[in-house]
């Protein structure tokens, strides 16, 4: 019935991974595929037998083995990071995308244990429209059994750097089927320890995605194991009940151990497998409707609550007006907070202190604030993103390039255009012209002085210009061929601001040249920011609506564009994507 064959694909960072593929004999009129994810320390062979047993023959089956597991390089049980696991799998579904002409629309997604949670990551992270996720005992809570095990864990990892646990589980805790659980004590491919800092990983990525699983607009079903001695079931259910679309299922497995799909009665979870996989593949695929997300949903909700006031004599209103103040107070010996209070936390000049990273105050308890302030998450994550928009402005310069066309560069958002002129110079070719625009004027002023201080003046120029201006964007002249909008969109909650410019952007670049965008799908500090730090419109809050990456995506494709890549930082806070102009 398949063809089993071998491979490997080229991940995000070079790394060739191995993956199996069985080609079905009787293929239907549209290609489709299965993509199986196994477990932590188990590799592709130990999901092989799903390929018949979900009976399913006129889909291609796909399977890796997770890098540090099976015949994929790495050290066993280990990954630079759980965040670039994730960024393999998106590497992995491009790679069958564009080899085997199969999209994404056509593409379910079934996964075990550490697997669930690593699929459930990339479908919030990357948003991909795919038309079912299957989800059996994802591991968002694993039983430690060792009280305080995981801040003790935490406290290691910083004291001892990476180090590696050995699994307690058992053969038999697993599955009820004594054949399964031989292999599975037999296997030498299979790594019964697992490195500190994937477990941390997936710890992390796990708390975020529970409690953010309202943005996850894919078709889910969760099978969850009743007798499961490896992981929580309170949060599959937390994590279903917060799923937004209609077509969801939960099932609890009465007796199943925690191998959901490797029990001795998985004809139960097969079955139950099949049948959804089946009812998302008789309609045809229908993206979500989240272009009015900031007038009705969670996300606006969230903002909304966030913009009110809190009762005067509130506990919580005294907490937050004391940390103001503290603030306040703190700019007398901080720059990082005095640049923050004067200009405002969202504004060009805090990013720029932000991406220098330096503790720039005269005094020593200045400089102690400067550090704390910078290593915030958030403004790490924002350092992060500078490193993915140059990556990206160097990738995509590049292609434009060896493609004979022309270089053009346009940030409308630059801010003092430190990262826009930061990865120029690592081009190998100058581009054929660069143009920054701002509406603030210290902004302009800045920007003007860094291109001098490069020797740029020549190919770039800094304009004052209002980013949501259709008709100024439309009428930029030469047309850019790469364009740049980063950390904009993120400070206003109206999308009819995003469509105004967004509409421009596609005016103004070339058929087939690239806008590179940046996204804020989470953030851990968000009441923080609200309550607390002051935005750059006139010392007015700072509250940011986020947007999933899929409502981002949504509206940058209304505009004319077809995605084409991403970037996310560890933390799960800032994406960097590009889009082709069609």
């Amino acid at each position: 019935m398949y063809n089993n064959s071998q491979h490997t694909f080229t991940s995000h960072d070079g790394t060739e991974l191995f993956y199996q593929h069985w080609a079905t004999a009787t293929p239907s009129t549209t290609k489709k595929a299965i993509i199986l994810f196994h477990r932590g320390h188990e590799h592709s062979g130990r999901m092989a037998h799903l390929v018949n047993e979900l009976n399913l023959p006129d889909f291609d089956f796909f399977a890796w083995d997770a890098r540090g597991h099976g015949h994929s390089p790495g050290e066993r049980g280990d990954a630079p990071s759980f965040s670039a696991c994730v960024k393999d799998i998106q590497a992995f579904v491009q790679h069958i995308e564009q080899q085997y002409a199969i999209s994404a629309e056509n593409i379910a997604v079934v996964a075990q244990s550490v697997g669930a949670v690593l699929a459930a990551t990339w479908v919030h992270d990357y948003a991909p429209r795919i038309r079912a996720l299957c989800l059996a005992s994802p591991a968002f809570d694993i039983k430690l059994y060792v009280p305080f095990a995981e801040p003790s864990l935490r406290v290691m990892a910083k004291l001892r750097g990476n180090f590696f646990i050995q699994s307690y589980v058992k053969a038999n805790m697993l599955t009820h089927d004594k054949q399964r659980a031989q292999s599975y004590d037999t296997d030498p491919k299979i790594a019964k320890a697992i490195s500190v800092r994937m477990l941390l990983g997936l710890y992390d990525a796990s708390k975020r995605i529970v409690a953010d699983a309202q943005n996850i607009f894919v078709p889910t079903q969760v099978l969850c194991s009743g007798s499961d001695f490896v992981v929580f079931q309170k949060p599959q259910q937390q994590f279903y009940q917060k799923l937004p679309h209609p077509k969801k299922e939960f099932h609890i497995l009465d007796g199943f151990f925690h191998d959901t799909l490797g029990e001795k009665d998985r004809h139960i979870a097969t079955e139950k497998i099949r049948r959804f996989i089946q009812q998302c593949f008789a309609v045809e695929y229908q993206a979500p409707d989240l272009l009015n997300a900031d007038k009705i949903g969670s996300s606006c909700a969230i903002a909304e609550d966030l913009s009110a006031p809190l009762p005067a004599k509130s506990m919580k209103n005294v907490f937050w007006e004391l940390t103001k103040k503290n603030l306040k107070i703190g700019s007398h010996l901080s720059k990082g907070l005095k640049i923050g209070e004067d200009t405002g936390y969202d504004s060009g000049s805090t990013l720029d202190f932000v991406y220098r990273n330096q503790t720039e105050s005269a005094n020593p308890i200045g400089k102690i604030i400067d550090r704390q302030y910078l290593n915030a998450i958030g403004w790490r994550g924002i350092r992060v993103r500078k490193q993915n928009i140059e990556h990206l402005v160097q990738k995509y310069a590049d292609i434009l390039i060896k493609k004979r066309k022309p270089l053009r560069i346009m940030d409308i958002a630059s801010g003092h255009g430190r990262y826009i002129l930061d990865a120029v110079t690592q081009l190998p070719k100058r581009p054929d012209s660069i143009l920054l625009r701002d509406y603030s004027d210290i902004n302009v002023q800045a920007g003007q002085q860094m291109i001098a201080e490069r020797g740029l003046s020549d190919v770039a120029e800094f304009v004052q210009a209002d980013a949501f201006d259709t008709q100024s964007l439309a009428s930029v002249k030469p047309k850019p061929t790469l364009a740049v909008v980063s950390g904009l969109y993120e400070l206003f909650s109206d999308n009819d601001l995003l469509r105004q410019s967004l509409e421009g952007l596609s005016k103004a670049i070339l058929k087939d040249g690239y806008l590179i965008y940046t996204g804020q799908i989470w953030h851990p500090q968000q009441e923080f920011i609200a309550r607390a730090l002051t935005s750059h419109r006139e010392g007015d809050a700072w509250v940011m609506r986020l947007r999933s990456q899929a409502e981002m995506d949504a509206l940058v494709e209304a505009a004319g564009f077809k995605k084409v890549d991403q970037c996310i930082d560890e933390f799960g806070i800032f994406t960097v994507s590009v889009a082709q102009k069609l």
